[in-house]
């Protein structure tokens, strides 16, 4: 697949996921589905933190408990100009506020994807691509999808105010020949590199040896199969994690700290994607990912007691209508996780929006054995 087919192939994928009828009447939640619990064992109800957004949020936890959402700040799926802005909260989720714009968008181009993290030194990262809405002459298309930009790197030292940008510094293409895009959060691995996912016609890690000053070293995560949207976590003793989406997520597992990558098999059902990796406090890993399959789409959440050869069953977090998901988790202070995802609708929300959800793990998904 060429370059400008797989473009046209993402865009009709897009607009169809983003035209999906919402329904007019009354919500009906999950059928047969078990939902998670707050810490006071009741059914915790989702608070809109950034309004008229589409959103994908990527949390990053700063030094003094600020966390910040990096997010797309207009209401579509990418069919518009917009730019990646990073909003904190300083309440564990109680409130949200604008603090930056790390990739602000050039005319007639959005930038949307993006992959974040913190540098070792404590500073703010943000690989940030998108799509043009720049045709070649005679040619026509779907709105923003003309082709995908080239990648930047934006950097700040103050909590996500203030940004340098570097445009240039980064590779242009993957080992395919073709733009990759950034995905999921930057990990810093136990060989002192930081590492990050791209893909293109796979999934890559790609890793950087100057905290993140400067990208490379594409390392596929699965080279026979085509993979994209690809979260990743560090076990600890060069080991990781990595939940790969395609038609559903599979699991791979790393043991040279993401130098080379062995199948794990599948982790969920078709339509349930993409994921994300996070350590709990209990020494558990939490799976968080999309899931799109029957009327009512929603939220859902999963544990693994052994480093993610096996799961728990799913239990949902929040339901939604139309187009959403794209959740990011951290655990707070009192044991309690913090959940965003974006969706169209909620119940009592018609918007495009960025939702969060507090709920308590042990209540919802048991205790480690």
């Amino acid at each position: 697949m060429n370059a400008k087919t797989l473009a046209k192939t993402v865009a009709f994928l897009a607009l169809l996921i983003g035209s999906l009828p919402l329904p007019s009447g009354g919500a009906e939640e999950g059928e047969g589905k078990r939902y998670v619990e707050t810490k006071e064992g009741q059914r915790p109800a989702p608070t809109v933190a950034a309004d008229n957004v589409c959103a994908w949020p990527n949390l990053t936890v700063l030094d003094d408990g600020t966390i910040v959402a990096t997010i797309f700040n207009r209401p579509s799926h990418g069919s518009m100009a917009g730019d990646v802005e990073c909003w904190a909260t300083k309440d564990c989720g109680a409130t949200w506020s604008k603090v930056g714009t790390p990739a602000p968008h050039e005319p007639d181009t959005n930038r949307m994807n993006v992959a974040a993290g913190r540098a070792k030194n404590n500073d703010l990262i943000v690989i940030a691509s998108g799509w043009s809405n720049q045709y070649p002459e005679g040619e026509s298309g779907a709105a923003f999808r003309a082709g995908i930009l080239h990648t930047w790197l934006s950097r700040s030292s103050d909590g996500g105010r203030t940004w340098s940008i570097d445009k240039e510094g980064l590779p242009d293409q993957a080992p395919d020949g073709r733009r990759w895009v950034p995905f999921g959060d930057v990990v810093e691995g136990d060989d002192g590199l930081l590492h990050a996912v791209a893909y293109s016609s796979r999934a890559w890690c790609i890793a950087s040896r100057d905290d993140g000053k400067t990208w490379g070293e594409f390392t596929p995560i699965d080279k026979d199969n085509g993979r994209n949207e690809t979260a990743i976590l560090n076990l600890g003793g060069g080991k990781w994690l990595a939940a790969s989406r395609q038609s559903a997520l599979f699991g791979y597992a790393s043991d040279d700290d993401c130098r080379t990558w062995r199948p794990l098999g599948p982790i969920t059902e078709k339509g349930q994607h993409p994921g994300h990796l996070l350590r709990l406090k209990d020494g558990r890993v939490l799976l968080s990912y999309g899931d799109r399959t029957g009327t009512v789409h929603g939220v859902e959440v999963r544990a693994s007691s052994d480093e993610g050869k096996t799961w728990s069953e799913p239990v949902r977090l929040l339901d939604w209508w139309g187009d959403g998901g794209y959740p990011s988790s951290v655990q707070l202070p009192d044991g309690q996780v913090l959940t965003t995802y974006y969706a169209a609708k909620i119940e009592g929300h018609e918007r495009y929006h960025m939702g969060v959800v507090v709920w308590d793990p042990s209540r919802s998904l048991g205790t480690s054995p």
